[in-house]
């Protein structure tokens, strides 16, 4: 029997439009980073250096209007600001303060070593000036990132700082020891306290698991490695080619990581970097950068310019030393594939081989808007249930299931309220800290009821509640209590215990459906002509089939299905608004093979007045509509009507619209594939002066002799169906390949 599911709701750290924000004190800004520094010095005690100790101390020896104006270029962009912009209501005399700060070593004037700030922070027209003292003939109509570029090239640093006026500028001092408070708070690099902000605002979300955190670094090596990999990770993000140069040549510099975090880190800007060397032609520099990670990329990425330099034979004992101790599942797949293609018999890859063995689906080309959801239908209308999934589902299920353990106190450690994901996730260290508890559910699973009870007991207490391991979507809880009704076991033992293990290397890549049919569950990738299949999709299939679930990938081939149904609706309504005006008659004909096979139509009591301008327009008056059914009367029988078509209209959006906002009303969900009218005309039609239903329908001698009234205008844009189907049907012989989209999953 089916089990009874809790019923949860989307979320994300902005919080909704029906909640107001809330106004801010006068000195906000100054609270914010008061809180974030005495978090810090009560969390990270071990880890801050002296400078960051006398920078704490420092601070609180200034006057408290001078505090506010250090606090207010903190959250500023950039560190160069011209000190007679600075103009703060609240704080009176800016020019006071900032003598203040310049008196007590917080704010310095520009030298040369600001030179990357400067060029930042001057218009066009101030570094046109500069420049021009120094080099005649330098064309005034560049642009700014052009005189930027010139200045890098070309300047010596001094030299250009003495062509620019500094009268006015000051510098930001001390950057370095506020950026590492911050740092160590949000455990990234942070521009500014705009969280704090939007906290107080109500637009996000702080969780609410505990009151007390644990320091995200054990010790203050640690946080120094962090901090290194973080910092040229942010370098990266917006660095000139110079900059480029500097960060690859200090690779042999690096740090040994000694904790899992600072790893990843180290990774991630090896492989960056790495591509950034590949594109600029340097593949020496390149081949350096990857093998200083030790990630499943940079091994690719090494093997691949080994074997294309000629050096086969390295490339060789590369991918040897991957497949007998693979670092992850993810680098022996591909260095099993890469081996066996170049270096056995083998002539296509793993990836070509799960394509060419796809099923492949005849479906509707008026559905490529949306593969995933016309696969669904695809397999509803054989009589299976589908659900649209990818990595929600294993997500949701491994946080719910292992709720107590990931956010019950004294179990979830996390770092400051903004935070979501416990540490030891990240760390790796969750299985180990909970190895007991962890046991005992993962031998549970044999029973499915008790696996459907605890999820019902953590989604009962902890619905809607933020958290940064799944969202609440009804959709998603529904699939998930649907694959327990089919599946138990080893199979889904398989799958959370990698999760338990490795839960920053499972959360992505899952298939996009659950297929539930006779046979139990069945996961499905989703491709279309020309999509690819991704590496960690393929390793996530891989790893479904090898934990005893069916698994393989679906190819949608667009066509024109003879067999397709078409509902083509018109709706008349009391205004053009669908979130204040009503459906006052809908007109629906079912077309099938070419012809109209169907139809329906009625008036609706809108519950609400029919202005005179559409009385006048529609003919539908208040007495035709006063004994006329409610739509929640019809909307049973128009949902049997559309069954499994597709949604037709002329300007869809607009009936559609209305239609999927009466059914929210009852709510219940509406959603079909859709096809414009309107919209397939001009794209296969163009040309023409007009495309409203009236003016198409003269230039077809289509009859329109009741215009807006709903049957007389769906009957019309019917026809109009049928004109494009038949273009489209043109187009389809004669191309096959416009059907196709270029769509990577």
């Amino acid at each position: 029997m089916p089990y009874e599911t809790h019923a949860g709701l989307d979320h994300g750290e902005p919080v909704g439009p029906g909640r107001r924000p809330r106004e801010l004190p006068t000195y906000y800004y100054h609270s914010h980073f008061v809180e974030m520094m005495r978090f810090v010095e009560a969390s990270y005690g071990h880890v801050l250096l002296e400078d960051h100790v006398a920078f704490i101390r420092d601070f609180e020896r200034l006057p408290r209007d001078a505090q506010c104006l250090y606090v207010r270029l903190v959250n500023r962009k950039g560190r160069v600001f011209a000190g007679n912009r600075l103009k703060y209501p609240e704080l009176g005399d800016t020019g006071r303060l900032l003598a203040t700060l310049r008196e007590h070593g917080w704010l310095e004037s520009p030298s040369d070593v600001h030179f990357e700030e400067l060029l930042g922070f001057l218009t066009r027209a101030e570094l046109y000036e500069a420049l021009s003292t120094q080099f005649v003939g330098l064309r005034s109509s560049m642009k700014k990132a052009e005189y930027v570029d010139f200045a890098r090239a070309n300047c010596v640093p001094a030299d250009f700082v003495n062509q620019v006026d500094l009268s006015r500028l000051v510098v930001q001092s001390r950057v370095q020891e506020v950026e590492f408070l911050m740092f160590l708070y949000f455990g990234r690099l942070q521009d500014g306290l705009s969280r704090f902000t939007m906290r107080d605002l109500g637009i996000v979300r702080t969780q609410s698991f505990r009151e007390h955190f644990e320091p995200r670094f054990a010790d203050r090596e640690e946080a120094l490695e962090h901090y290194f990999f973080e910092k040229r990770l942010g370098r990266l993000r917006s660095a000139a080619r110079r900059d480029i140069e500097g960060l690859t040549d200090e690779v042999c510099e690096w740090p040994e990581p000694v904790s899992p975090g600072a790893a990843a880190l180290r990774d991630r800007l090896a492989y960056r970097l790495g591509r950034r060397a590949e594109k600029s032609g340097d593949t020496y520099g390149a081949l350096r950068l990857y093998q200083a990670g030790e990630s499943a990329q940079c091994t690719e990425r090494c093997v691949r310019i080994l074997f294309a330099s000629g050096q086969k034979q390295e490339a060789r004992r590369y991918l040897e030393r991957c497949i007998d101790d693979p670092g992850s599942d993810e680098e022996w797949l591909f260095a099993q594939d890469f081996y066996e293609r170049k270096f056995g018999s083998k002539r296509t890859s793993a990836v070509t081989d799960v394509l060419r063995a796809a099923e492949i689906a005849d479906i509707d080309e008026a559905q490529s808007g949306s593969p995933e959801r016309a696969a669904a239908n695809y397999f509803e209308q054989a009589g299976h249930r589908a659900f649209r999934v990818e990595n929600a589902l294993w997500r949701t299920f491994f946080g719910l299931y292992f709720w107590d353990e990931l956010f019950a106190d004294g179990g979830a450690d996390l770092h400051s309220p903004f935070e979501f994901v416990p540490r030891n996730l990240t760390t790796g260290t969750f299985y180990d800290d909970n190895r007991a508890s962890i046991d005992r559910k993962l031998v549970a699973l044999d029973e499915p009821g008790t696996v459907v009870r605890e999820l019902l007991r953590s989604s009962t207490a902890h619905y809607g509640t933020p958290n940064g391991v799944f969202r609440w979507r009804r959709g998603v809880i529904d699939a998930l209590f649907a694959l327990l009704e089919k599946e138990r076991g080893d199979p889904l033992r398989q799958v959370l215990s990698r999760f338990c293990r490795d839960y920053e290397s499972s959360i992505y890549g899952y298939p996009d459906l659950l297929v539930l049919d006779t046979h139990g569950a069945r996961f499905v990738e989703v491709k279309t002509e020309g999509d690819q299949l991704r590496r960690n999709q393929l390793l996530r299939i891989e790893q479904l089939r090898a934990a005893g679930f069916r698994a393989d990938v679906l190819r949608i081939r667009w066509t024109l299905d003879p067999k397709q149904e078409y509902v083509v609706v018109d709706v008349e309504t009391t205004g053009g608004h669908g979130e204040h005006h009503r459906v006052t008659e809908i007109g629906a004909v079912k077309v099938r093979g070419g012809e109209i096979v169907d139809r329906f139509s009625t008036l609706l009591n809108p519950q609400r007045p029919i202005p005179p301008g559409i009385t006048r327009l529609t003919g539908i008056t208040p007495a035709m509509v006063a004994d006329a059914p409610y739509f929640s009367d019809i909307a049973d029988e128009f949902e049997q009507f559309m069954n499994s078509s597709i949604f037709v209209a002329h300007n869809v959006d607009f009936d559609y619209g209305f239609i999927s906002r009466e059914f929210g009303r009852l709510g219940r969900s509406f959603r079909y594939p859709r096809l414009c009218t309107c919209a397939s005309m001009r794209k296969l039609y163009p040309g023409r002066r007009s495309y409203s239903l009236a003016a198409l329908s003269e230039a077809y001698d289509i009859p329109l002799k009741n215009h807006h009234r709903a049957m007389c205008d769906a009957e019309a844009a019917a026809q109009l169906l049928l004109i494009v189907n038949e273009k489209r049907g043109e187009k389809l012989e004669r191309n096959p390949e416009s059907g196709r989209h270029d769509r990577t999953h």
